[in-house]
């Protein structure tokens, strides 16, 4: 649904792309350029995404700000607190 030449951004979540379509529509030429934190397969991404030169590939910080890693710290805090005073956390996973 890209206009041609397009460029492709995502810093969202891996599964957001189809990344054997998106290395089709690169190699093409039908989207000029990719910049991609998150990948369908975490740690090491894609190596058909990572051999094209017009893809840019971060290792995944895109939330590697102080406040985010601040406020990450302290929401497991949060948790821990919690499940310790018998509430449920409010990030529980299983």
């Amino acid at each position: 649904m890209l206009p041609d030449k397009a460029i492709v951004v995502n810093t969202a979540w891996g599964i957001l792309i189809d990344e054997d379509a998106l290395v089709q529509a690169l190699r093409s030429g039908r989207i000029f350029a990719a910049g991609l934190d998150v990948f369908r397969t975490e740690p090491g991404g894609n190596p058909a995404l990572a051999a094209l030169p017009n893809v840019f590939l971060l290792p995944h910080i895109g939330s590697a700000t102080e406040e985010t890693r601040d406020a990450m710290g302290f929401r497991a805090l949060d948790n821990l607190d919690a499940f310790f005073a018998g509430r449920e956390p409010s990030d529980r996973v299983a």
